[in-house]
């Protein structure tokens, strides 16, 4: 999200001489993405963010793929998941291909022996279940149920969740997550049509300094394998910090939904783009207003890309059958619509109260081993 933020204490002027109070330098750290053409912070740390002590056994987490080359239609039933304590084992992968990996999580303990560094991937981390605090090195955001976490790929954090009952919903992203590009002007402020607005996003604060030296674990995914470095000093060391590249979250909640005076189509609730793919958010809305309106979506193509949708809350009014932490995939090549009787249930109806995260890709998605354990090898029957 491109909007410039300051936190702590930094020197008037980029790569210049800042003291600490016994007359030691700070240690300047670029933090950024694309190269030096992308977003990016500067970071001040106390300590030199470069100490590696030890590294420890690489763990393969790559995706093991069931499907490959998939044209049939599933549900997932994604409560099905089962809990595990550890953060990074309680991900599993769903669907997966070149640009994005689609993960479920049920953590049920904070990470508090280890951070975690993703540098494969952008995270979009959606909160269906729980609450806590998201700490990392560029400052903390509180988190709860409806939120989005983006987090940008290198950023060092960890998940402290309050109860042990956490559910998310994770999109790896191996391109850049932004804001639509329609949505903003050209100087990146989001328009006055656009659904949502600076103002909705909550950017870091509360930014700790910790001055400590040790052994701290840092686990980092690279090339889908786990790498677990050990550091000679706390990586939450940063006295101060300005830039573009830093976490934030959105909540869907405060997403504000487009609507028109007959059906609107599904660009309208667009929330994320990255390349190959978008994320979209469902939410309450009024229904179209014209006399004769169905509300229903109408049948699509779908030949150039696979919907995932999330089923976060509500009743989804396009689908039979349907609850809280199911996953609907229509993949491209065949086209799909409302079940039998929900175009028909449309008319006339008001409002909805669904509320619903979607991912469309523009590129198949493979299914994972995992994926199958939780299908609905039926689904795809439920048209007829």
């Amino acid at each position: 999200m491109p909007i410039y933020h300051q936190l702590g204490k930094i020197p008037h002027k980029r790569h210049t001489v800042f003291k600490k109070a016994d007359g030691n330098l700070h240690y300047e750290q670029l933090f950024g993405t694309e190269g030096f053409s992308g977003m990016s912070s500067l970071l001040y740390h106390l300590h030199r963010p470069t100490q590696v002590k030890e590294m420890g056994k690489a763990v393969d987490v790559a995706p093991q793929i069931a499907v490959g080359k998939n044209m049939k239609s599933y549900r997932f039933h994604g409560f099905k998941i089962k809990p595990a304590d550890d953060y990074l084992e309680s991900r599993i992968p769903i669907m997966v291909n070149n640009d994005c990996y689609v993960e479920l999580a049920a953590p049920r303990k904070s990470m508090d022996d280890y951070f975690y560094k993703n540098a494969d991937a952008d995270e979009v981390i959606f909160i269906h279940k729980g609450e806590g605090t998201f700490r990392s090195f560029l400052g903390n955001i509180e988190f709860n149920y409806g939120d989005y976490i983006v987090v940008p790929r290198g950023m060092i954090y960890q998940m402290d969740f309050k109860t042990a009952d956490n559910r998310l919903f994770i999109v790896q992203s191996f391109s850049p997550i932004y804001t639509p590009k329609r949505y903003r002007n050209h100087f990146g402020q989001l328009l006055e049509h656009a659904p949502f607005c600076e103002r909705d996003i909550r950017r870091p604060a509360n930014l700790e300094t910790h001055d400590e030296t040790g052994n701290f674990l840092i686990k980092i995914r690279k090339q889908d394998t786990l790498h677990q470095y050990t550091y000679a000093t706390h990586p939450f060391d940063v006295v101060g910090w300005d830039g573009y590249n830093y976490p934030y979250a959105f909540s869907i909640h405060d997403f504000e939904p487009l609507t028109g005076r007959i059906h609107q189509p599904p660009p309208i609730h667009q929330t994320f783009e990255a390349a190959n793919f978008v994320i979209c958010s469902f939410c309450p809305r009024l229904y179209d207003y014209h006399p004769e309106a169905i509300p229903a979506p109408y049948n699509h193509s779908n030949i150039d890309s696979d919907e995932v949708l999330y089923y976060v809350d509500g009743d989804f009014m396009s689908r039979n059958d349907i609850e809280a932490g199911h996953i609907s995939l229509h993949p491209a090549g065949i086209p799909h619509g409302p079940h039998p009787g929900a175009t028909e249930r449309s008319v006339g109806k008001k409002e909805t109260e669904e509320l619903a995260v979607m991912v469309d890709t523009f590129k198949p998605l493979k299914l994972t081993r995992q994926a199958m354990d939780i299908a609905d090898e039926d689904y795809w029957k439920s048209w007829v």
